[in-house]
């Protein structure tokens, strides 16, 4: 029996993104960092508990079968979402302390990291598929 590979449709990933990218603009540009909240609320019930709101609204508008869209791997999905609730996490925090300089720099990078999948290059594959590399290099040793 062949085992079938879990996938998201893509459309529903980049929903997710422009969420991410969105919140990260709205709150550079209005200085209210509770909109970091947002996607980080979306991505971690989407972590924990197999529902991303803004996943979940997105599908309402899929014209077609989800199957019949391009493909996004579960797991892949899911290390992009731990990378980004981590710099959504520390940036919301670290605004909370007044660690102003270091908020924006979590924030601009989970922003930059989110427009520049839209565009078509995913750095948490790109970081996921380096550390798959160095572990098996790792095991040949």
């Amino acid at each position: 029996m062949m085992n079938k590979v879990r996938s998201i449709p893509r459309p529903l990933v980049r929903a997710n993104q422009w969420t991410i990218f969105g919140s990260v603009v709205l709150t550079l540009i209005t200085k209210q960092e509770w909109i970091l909240a947002i996607p980080l609320i979306a991505c971690l019930l989407g972590l924990l508990f197999d529902f991303n709101p803004v996943m979940r609204f997105a599908k309402l508008f899929l014209r077609k079968k989800p199957s019949e869209y391009i493909p996004e791997d579960y797991d892949q999905q899911k290390f992009n979402s731990i990378i980004a609730i981590s710099c959504l996490s520390l940036g919301l925090l670290c605004f909370l302390l007044d660690w102003t300089l270091i908020a924006y720099v979590f924030t601009i990078m989970v922003g930059i990291a989110s427009f520049v999948a839209i565009l078509g290059f995913c750095v948490g594959c790109f970081i996921h598929y380096q550390w798959k590399q160095f572990v098996y290099r790792r095991s040949l040793k």
